[in-house]
């Protein structure tokens, strides 16, 4: 083998220390601490957007509302999914998922938004993923190759935030009103 890898007995030695660290092993290379602050700010803003998505599917009304209502309910579907992902990483890297009510919009990424009117829900949702797509891009980059399988799982995540943005736009194009 390479003499970058370590042998194989210190390998098995150094797992059986620290066993209830989990998966965070030596090896790790971020401050987990901070990553895990961080996830539950990524996970209170998934949790804000689930809200949104949610309270724009059940209040979009005009002609085109059938089909952005379709588009807000996948989209909270995914944002749910992504909220159980970071949950589920942060409780791997031996943190809490904060999922308290009381402080979910401080630590939110995402704005909620109680729009009534159709083009304004799509254009807060557009913004909304914007900002998401801003977040975790400087998310994965801050992360580097210190934690591999959260910049993995995030970089899986910011491929469906850009895709929920240009559902957005291409709604907000249909009615004619893009910025």
């Amino acid at each position: 083998m390479g003499e970058f890898l370590t042998d194989v007995t210190t390998l098995r030695d150094r797992a059986r220390e620290h066993m209830g660290r989990g998966s965070v092993t030596d090896a790790y290379g971020a401050d987990r601490e901070l990553v895990v602050e961080v996830l539950n700010q990524a996970l209170a803003t998934e949790l804000v957007c689930i809200l949104r998505y949610k309270r724009h599917y059940f209040t979009a009304q005009g002609i085109n509302a059938q089909a952005a209502a379709s588009e807000f309910l996948q989209h909270a579907a995914e944002e749910e999914g992504h909220a159980d992902m970071i949950a589920a990483r942060i409780t791997q890297l031996r943190g809490e998922p904060d999922f308290d009510p009381d402080t979910l919009t401080r630590r939110s990424h995402a704005e909620y938004d109680a729009s009534s009117a159709l083009e304004s829900m799509l254009r807060e949702d557009l913004v909304a993923e914007r900002v998401a797509i801003a977040s975790y891009s400087e998310i994965i980059a801050w992360l580097g190759t210190g934690d591999p399988t959260t910049r993995r799982m995030l970089e899986e995540i910011l491929a469906v935030e850009e895709e929920h943005a240009e559902d957005m736009l291409t709604l907000l194009e249909g009615l004619g009103s893009v910025a």
